[in-house]
């Protein structure tokens, strides 16, 4: 895993770039805030869809849910980066478009479309 920080109208971001799932769990979720935080302060992160494991993207799961609240409880920013166009259902799709009109997770197409929603204060 590789952490850049990138500045962006004064907003510190980090982006993470890994050949690895990082993400499978609650807990490697944890993880993750935790090392973020640790190494660059950042509490916003831009996360390619492929470190992620496919089991988040069903929503029976429930993992999507449970994994992106200990975002909100910790105060994290994320966007996640990717072609969600291969998930056909309609949750989904739901699920996509209501994060987007929030103001704390992201599901989008390029990592340039994710500095400037995080980068909003």
């Amino acid at each position: 895993m590789e952490i850049t920080k990138i500045k962006e109208k004064d907003i510190e971001i980090a982006v993470i770039s890994s050949s690895e799932i990082l993400i499978m769990d609650v807990q490697s979720a944890l993880d993750l805030i935790a090392t973020v935080n640790y190494e660059t302060g950042c509490n916003r992160i831009i996360l390619n869809k492929s470190t992620i494991h496919e089991n988040f993207f069903n929503l029976s799961t429930r993992l999507a849910g449970d994994i992106l609240q200990k975002f909100i409880n910790y105060h994290v920013k994320i966007a996640i980066v990717g072609d969600f166009s291969e998930y056909s259902s309609k949750n989904f799709k739901d699920f996509i478009y209501e994060c987007n009109k929030g103001k704390d997770i992201f599901f989008l197409l390029s990592e340039q479309q994710a500095l400037d929603k995080l980068s909003i204060s």
